[in-house]
């Protein structure tokens, strides 16, 4: 049995099957960062879970194509623009920086696409042009341009695919402007905005005159110049099933450069939200945290990444700083293992297979069931310390071991624990403890040890000698 994910569109778990197969090429589309300000974790549990789906798809031999968009034009940036006093270009420059920043600091992967809608106001013009023409789009008084959802059910399309809705009523959580009073159907949705005064100079041209495109429509233009008019993957949170994903397929297929019988995407996968000690994030609870915000705290990225990764993406999930604290020790124990597993796996060549890849494949086949996977890995960790422990691992099984954690990881994402300069007091204080175990002065090797344990230090007796270790 092959992979099995669950598909919004269908609301069911399906075999992932993309559009070709044989070549096992996917197309993969992540809705992205809105370059306002610094991402926070719950948008990161998002990008996140779109890394993890695409490590995975690598893992199991797919040529994936990761396209993660960067949304540098809309209303709160507009508004952050004009507070600022730079321009478009400058301010969203430093949050799109802080963005890839954050993304390294995670161990997250490079989107091989990262593009920035600003760039393509072409494709959005042309976008929107061939949905005017088809009839499914119109132009009001103030120059903008509407998506209408009456049109584009008359013409045999279904509106409210990925969530059963009353458009009318849930629209109205939607980011909307004060210019939007000429729509013919309060469900119809800006594809182009036309100019206000409060916009400045963010504007473009365009035949309905200067403006700016709709949230919306920018997705819909990036994916299908990127990925052609059907891919197989589309990835977000699910607060955007509605009305941004439905509305990205009513624009896409609304277009009709789909051939026929094929969707614009043909598997959906949406994270759940993320609460912060069992509440919505707030700056005035307290509880809103940045990823900066976190490492100022002394978290690394891969504990931050961990806990993350640490549920299924389906399930509401609470981050918790006790959390972060179960993560950093879980952390602990997988980094101690790998380090004895390399000391003994020195110049031994690899034997036989890990078992661990396998579980992890077991485990994620079965719609990215991560808390599956961790528990392999935990299993894994717990044997292999025990094999450890009894003399039963010899080199070539422990350098075995260590390339099926590294196959394993390849998809966790955690990397190794980075190292850390020992400080040369500390260093000094071994060698007098060595010298002092030699000289069988061992009050004064304890004294030693318990000085080194003050400091945050402990000493691990190896075969290749005295080694430092923090504790």
């Amino acid at each position: 049995m092959g992979l099995r994910l669950f598909n919004t569109l269908h609301r069911q778990v399906e075999e992932f099957v993309p559009f070709d197969p044989e070549a096992r090429s996917v197309g993969m589309y992540c809705c992205g960062p809105t370059v306002y300000d610094f991402g926070h974790i719950g948008n990161f549990r998002t990008f996140l879970f779109s890394d993890l789906v695409r490590r995975y798809l690598v893992f199991r031999g797919y040529k994936v194509r990761a396209v993660m968009n960067i949304t540098d034009v809309e209303d709160k940036i507009i508004k952050r623009v004009r507070e600022s006093g730079q321009s478009l270009a400058e301010f969203t420059g430093r949050y799109t920086q802080a963005f890839l920043e954050d993304l390294a600091i995670l161990g997250a992967l490079v989107p091989d696409d990262l593009p920035r809608a600003t760039a393509f106001i072409p494709h959005i013009i042309e976008l929107i042009r061939r949905l005017e023409e088809r009839g499914i789009a119109y132009r009001a008084a103030d120059g903008s341009v509407y998506f209408s959802i009456d049109k584009y059910r008359g013409c045999g399309c279904r509106y409210g695919q990925l969530v059963n809705l009353d458009p009318e009523a849930q629209r109205r959580t939607e980011r909307v402007t004060g210019d939007e009073y000429d729509k013919e159907n309060a469900a119809d949705f800006a594809l182009w905005k036309a100019r206000v005064p409060e916009d400045g100079d963010v504007a473009w041209d365009s035949p309905w005159g200067p403006g700016r495109p709709g949230w919306h429509i920018e997705c819909s233009a990036m994916s299908m110049a990127l990925l052609g008019p059907s891919f197989d993957l589309h990835l977000g949170g699910e607060d955007l099933a509605f009305p941004h994903h439905e509305d990205e397929i009513a624009q896409s297929e609304g277009s009709a450069l789909q051939a026929p019988g094929r969707p614009f995407v043909k598997h959906w996968l949406h994270a759940a939200h993320l609460l912060v000690d069992g509440k919505k994030m707030a700056k005035s609870l307290g509880n809103f945290f940045t990823v900066r915000d976190l490492t100022a705290r002394g978290y690394l990225g891969r504990e931050i990444r961990f806990l993350l990764l640490s549920a299924h993406y389906r399930e509401t999930f609470n981050f918790t700083q006790e959390g972060l604290e179960g993560a950093r020790s879980a952390l602990g124990r997988i980094d101690s293992l790998l380090e004895r597993l390399t000391e003994l796996a020195a110049g031994g060549v690899p034997d036989g297979i890990s078992k661990l890849p396998a579980a992890i494949t077991e485990a994620l086949d079965e719609d990215l069931n991560v808390s599956k996977a961790w528990a392999a890995v935990f299993d894994w960790t717990r044997d292999i310390n025990a094999a450890l422990a009894t003399g039963r691992l010899t080199p070539s099984a422990a350098a075995s071991e260590l390339a099926g954690w590294e196959r394993a990881d390849s998809v966790l994402g955690l990397g190794r624990k980075p190292s850390e300069a020992v400080p040369a007091e500390v260093l000094q204080m071994v060698e007098a403890r060595t010298a002092a175990k030699k000289a069988k002065d061992f009050a004064r090797a304890d004294a030693l040890r318990d000085e080194l344990k003050s400091k945050g230090w402990t000493v691990e007796d190896t075969k290749n000698g005295p080694k430092p270790k923090r504790l």
